[in-house]
């Protein structure tokens, strides 16, 4: 291969790009992967730098929403809460092509939302980009959908605000601590897709 790399054009190309629908050299494939490139989840290369990704350190003090207690117990028994709500997210940012990023925006805007009601106010916080506000409203329809299976099952409104408060911040944090920090970046979501199922679970909380 001796075509010069099609984003530097200075280094020799070494592989395809399946983003840039060209050959590109390797330097360019690590520096720009999730930068300049949307790169396909089932790239080779990008599969293969998945293995090495490693989050962006985040030190507790810096951690949001840190007085909210998610313990194992907690999330043991809001589970199924928990996989509802992250199939919902990983169905929204599949179909927006949203990018972590945008994932953490939405998650942080419902989390506000939530953090007033606990205060005795309404008060909804929306973010003015577009990929994070469709993803908040996802998880909005998705939680009126799960309030009202739960109600239809049990004849009773069993899903509190601080559970799902709770949750949401559970998401959250694995958005920390899978974000890449590519400004493209998708390896949260890539994570979401492989831990979640298509199918969420029959919805059932545990007092």
């Amino acid at each position: 291969m001796n075509n010069p790399c099609k984003l530097c054009e200075k280094r020799r190309a070494k592989r395809h790009c399946p983003g840039v629908q060209g050959e590109i050299c390797a330097v360019c494939c690590g520096t720009e992967r999730e930068n300049t490139i949307d790169c396909p989840l089932d790239c080779e290369y990008l599969r293969e730098a998945r293995l090495r990704d490693r989050p962006v350190s985040i030190s507790e003090a810096d951690l949001p929403n840190k007085d909210i207690q998610v313990s194992e117990d907690f999330i043991r028994k809001q589970e199924n809460v928990v996989m509802w709500l992250g199939n919902a997210l990983a169905r929204v940012m599949e179909a927006r092509r949203s990018v972590d990023g945008d994932a953490r925006e939405g998650l942080e805007s419902l989390i506000k939302t939530y953090r007033t009601l606990e205060s005795g106010l309404i008060y909804e916080t929306r973010p003015s980009n577009p990929y994070a506000a469709d993803i908040q409203e996802a998880l909005k329809q998705a939680i009126d959908e799960l309030r009202k299976k739960l109600a239809e099952t049990s004849g009773m409104q069993t899903l509190r605000d601080t559970d799902l408060l709770g949750s949401l911040v559970f998401l959250q944090r694995l958005e920390l601590q899978h974000n890449n920090g590519r400004r493209r970046g998708r390896a949260f979501f890539d994570f979401l897709r492989t831990y979640f199922p298509i199918q969420a679970p029959p919805p059932a909380v545990v007092a």
